[in-house]
């Protein structure tokens, strides 16, 4: 296992941790990623007791479809937007029976940039009980660097706030 991997690991360990101590259930809403933070929590053994679902939402019919995005906020904002991310993360709470939720939507390139939103601008939600806190990230690197650090940052932001409350 490469550093990376060890990292996304032991974060997916200490975040099933601390949601079964809180009897907790997780879904995910994934664009960029592809999955890649629900792959990260189903390698724990166990993590059935704590991870219900994910949903890999890559087009907007999809955000739509499975999780409820408004087609409007999709119109104004854009995919990747904080709006679009809280949208998302709301929706999987909606469309599962989870009461925490991550959501991830970004630019992970190498094409598809714009100046007001380049390669590596990826926007996060978490939802947890009544409380949603968004943020959008700037990160470097190539396609996969771009998908794998957006799995840690979300995995990693999830676990702060929970360990707040």
């Amino acid at each position: 296992m490469d550093h990376h991997s060890d990292i996304v690991a032991e974060l997916a360990e200490t975040l099933g941790t601390a949601l079964k101590t809180r009897g907790l259930m997780l879904a995910t809403a994934e664009s960029c990623t592809g999955g890649l933070a629900s792959a990260a929590i189903t390698q724990i053994a166990g993590s059935s007791s704590w991870f219900e679902r994910g949903f890999v939402t890559y087009s907007n019919a999809s955000k739509i479809e499975m999780l409820g995005v408004k087609a409007d906020t999709l119109e104004k904002y854009g995919a990747v937007s904080e709006e679009t991310a809280r949208e998302m993360a709301l929706g999987a709470i909606k469309h599962s029976h989870a009461n925490v939720a991550i959501s991830i939507t970004g630019i992970a390139g190498p094409d598809g940039g714009t100046p007001a939103k380049p390669v590596g601008t990826v926007c996060f939600a978490w939802a947890y009980a009544d409380k949603i806190s968004s943020s959008t990230k700037k990160i470097s690197g190539n396609r996969q660097e771009v998908r794998d650090e957006s799995t840690v940052a979300a995995l990693r932001e999830l676990l702060k706030l929970l360990t707040k409350y």
